[in-house]
């Protein structure tokens, strides 16, 4: 390519990026109320992303997806018994559920409601790998802050497994599809239409069922179609009656090692070092799925959807099935990665947690979370609103990496902190704590 065509070619890439700003901008912040901007100290450092967001226009009419050139992951999610309280309450798609076994005779009366996210992406990376793993190697320090591309990937290929750090890339690189559809299979007895997608390239659909299903089974969602297409990453729904016991956990630094007090170690322990649980919780959550008689469990984070394939195996290797929560982010640039562990994180929290009470405000509930971001604020915040809702709160006290931390926020793992947290509670209802047996013995407590 010649200067004057590379000088052209970023103009024009300028101009587009620049046009779905202007176009996008207002509805992403509509669609995705809490995905953060990204502060100007990290869009200057952290990798470009140009060319993820792809320009729609609000008058566009909703395409079904190409399974030839795009993927959809459908989340697992957990149903709820259809509550009185909520006839009222219109279903997106209602005249278009049909009953595979009769799709000819009337439907039956709803069973089950489910929230169904999906997310949904073109195939084609909007920029080569190499560019951002060649940038990533410089912030680590896994290569010279001079050397070019082609030197940064020569430097890191005999001491990194690129393939690996280019499958975790993908999703962040993949073109987001707004305004997309897909007809789904649930547990092979119904079919149901999920979104259209958002300006984020998520939709997010409130379904009733109309089969029934017995509490504590499994249902698999899928595309309709035969045979089942590898572009979709199927669902699982578990079902869940209206009583019980419940855990709503957060993932970063309360179940897996993501040193999120430092933005340069969390690209590391995101695209790069194996995820790792933090030492004794795996244990612990599996006991409280035998003492709390199967328990339902919301993984609630500020980790964005990118992550979601990255996490749930994580999840699905340590930790119990269960309802996977992220932000719906959207940026060009990965220091959006950053921010959305960091910026209104306790708004976006209590949102979900406010959610979550609307689908099972009978269910007796146990939060576990850290103290690097808003957990205690956050749990604090909801048990104050519904009283009797969360029986117990655990906060892991996270130790600062190094006296730099420390100095930047002295009070993080402050008494007056945690008291001003959880003020108004019962002191007996929250622990904070340093390692997991400190747990073990205060859930034995609460079952009793």
């Amino acid at each position: 390519m010649s200067s004057l065509d590379s000088h052209l070619h970023t103009a024009l890439q300028t101009a587009e990026d620049a046009l779905v700003t202007v176009v996008d901008g207002l509805q992403l912040r509509k669609d995705a109320p809490f995905s953060p901007d990204v502060p100007k100290e990290l869009l200057n450092s952290m990798p470009d992303l140009t060319g993820r967001l792809l320009l729609t226009f609000p008058w566009s009419k909703p395409r079904p997806v190409d399974p030839s050139q795009h993927s959809v992951w459908i989340f697992d999610n957990t149903a709820y018994r259809v509550q009185l309280s909520q006839d009222a309450k219109v279903n997106k798609h209602q005249a278009d559920p049909k009953i595979i076994a009769a799709p000819n005779e009337p439907l039956p009366p709803p069973y089950w409601e489910v929230e169904y996210v999906a997310a949904y992406f073109s195939r084609e990376t909007c920029r080569e790998p190499s560019h951002v793993i060649a940038h990533l190697a410089r912030l680590l320090g896994l290569a010279r802050e001079a050397a070019t591309e082609e030197e940064c990937m020569d430097e890191i290929k005999d001491k990194l497994d690129v393939t690996l750090i280019e499958k975790r890339l993908e999703p962040f690189l993949n073109p987001i599809l707004p305004r997309h559809t897909i007809r789904v299979k649930i547990a092979d007895t119904e079919t149901q239409t999920l979104g259209p997608s958002s300006s984020s390239g998520i939709s997010s659909d409130l379904l009733r069922l109309h089969f029934d299903a017995p509490a504590g089974t499994q249902l698999t969602t899928t595309a309709n179609s035969d045979p089942t297409p590898c572009f979709v990453t199927p669902g699982h729904t578990v079902v869940a009656e209206p009583k019980g016991w419940g855990v709503i956990s957060d993932i970063d630094d309360t179940i897996k090692i993501t040193d999120t007090l430092s933005p340069i170690a969390v690209l590391k322990s995101t695209f790069i070092d194996a995820p790792t649980p933090v030492s004794g919780m795996p244990e612990l959550y599996n006991e409280m799925v035998k003492l709390f008689n199967d328990p339902i469990f919301f993984y609630l984070s500020g980790s964005p959807y990118n992550l979601y394939p990255f996490l749930r195996e994580f999840r699905q290797k340590y930790f119990p099935d269960g309802t996977m929560i992220l932000r719906d982010a959207s940026w060009q640039n990965l220091g959006g990665l950053i921010s959305s562990l960091s910026v209104n994180v306790q708004e976006y929290k209590v949102d979900r947690l406010e959610k979550m009470h609307t689908w099972f405000p009978q269910r007796q509930f146990i939060c576990i979370g850290d103290s690097t971001q808003k957990d205690p604020e956050s749990y604090g915040e909801i048990a104050r609103r519904h009283p009797g809702w969360i029986k117990a709160i655990y906060i892991r006290r996270v130790p600062d990496g190094n006296e730099v931390q420390g100095a930047l926020n002295p009070d993080r793992n402050s008494d007056k902190r945690f008291e001003t947290a959880f003020k108004r509670l019962d002191s007996k209802m929250w622990l904070v704590f340093d390692n997991a047996d400190e747990v073990r013995k205060n859930i034995q407590l609460l079952k009793k």
